[in-house]
């Protein structure tokens, strides 16, 4: 971000506040869809647009705009090849679950890990979709999780509403800490040692490489809160 006050490297202004996390949102929004799901037609059309795939070379992740020049129908049957193959097995795949990834976890789907996750998205009040009927700590789930959070945040900061974006910030801070944060680094170097493609092997750098930035982020954002409030 650029930086335009008192903030190490942070946007202060309210609007630049709110700008920067609808693009945060935004960027937790697109790891999650490629993460919970084989990509769609749709999302493929927004990957390759001029301005997407300028977005991300900006995040410093540049995708092989090659592969996505094939025709539409076999970039989709690869990718779906390769979701499979990397995320649902059998064997030998990467778990999205926190619950078998987290370094000394239960290894366990709906294990404490998973309840955990539940209880701390419902304590933040949100709500899971009625035919949702997946598990609360795969990696897409909490990646939404945190855009819905960030999405909260620039609401907050276009109203001017310090106190709702620091508690924002709070819920973003904590989950990324003891959740998301600390295993989703794993989850990715796992994916991009065994993807073929080289569209999720680049997704993967961009999502570890995001959330370290994250961190930062957020702590910086916590000052500014603690300095207006």
């Amino acid at each position: 971000m650029t930086e335009t006050g008192d903030g190490e490297g942070v946007a202060v202004t309210p609007e630049a506040l709110a700008r920067t996390a609808v693009e945060r949102s935004n960027l937790y929004g697109f790891l999650a869809s490629v993460f919970r799901e084989e990509v769609s037609a749709g999302l493929l059309k927004s990957i390759k647009e001029p301005e997407f795939l300028g977005a991300l070379s900006e995040s410093g992740v540049d995708i092989e705009t090659d592969f996505l020049d094939r025709p539409e129908e076999q970039v989709l049957e690869d990718l779906a090849i390769e979701y499979k193959a990397l995320f649902l097995g059998p064997g030998g795949h990467v778990s999205p679950y926190e619950s078998a990834q987290i370094e000394g976890g239960s290894g366990l789907l709906w294990g404490p890990e998973t309840i955990a996750v539940k209880r701390y998205i419902e304590t933040a009040g949100f709500h899971y979709k009625p035919d949702y009927h997946g598990l609360p700590d795969h990696i897409g789930v909490e990646l939404e999780f945190m855009a819905e959070l960030a999405g909260k945040e620039a609401a907050a900061w276009r109203d001017g509403d310090v106190a709702k974006a620091s508690n924002c910030l709070q819920f973003e801070h904590e989950f990324l800490a003891d959740h998301l944060g600390a295993w989703a680094p794993a989850f990715c170097r796992q994916t991009t040692e065994r993807a073929e493609l080289s569209f999720y092997r680049d997704v993967a750098r961009l999502t570890a490489d995001f959330l370290a930035a994250e961190k930062l982020e957020i702590e910086e954002r916590q000052k500014i809160c603690a300095q207006k409030e």
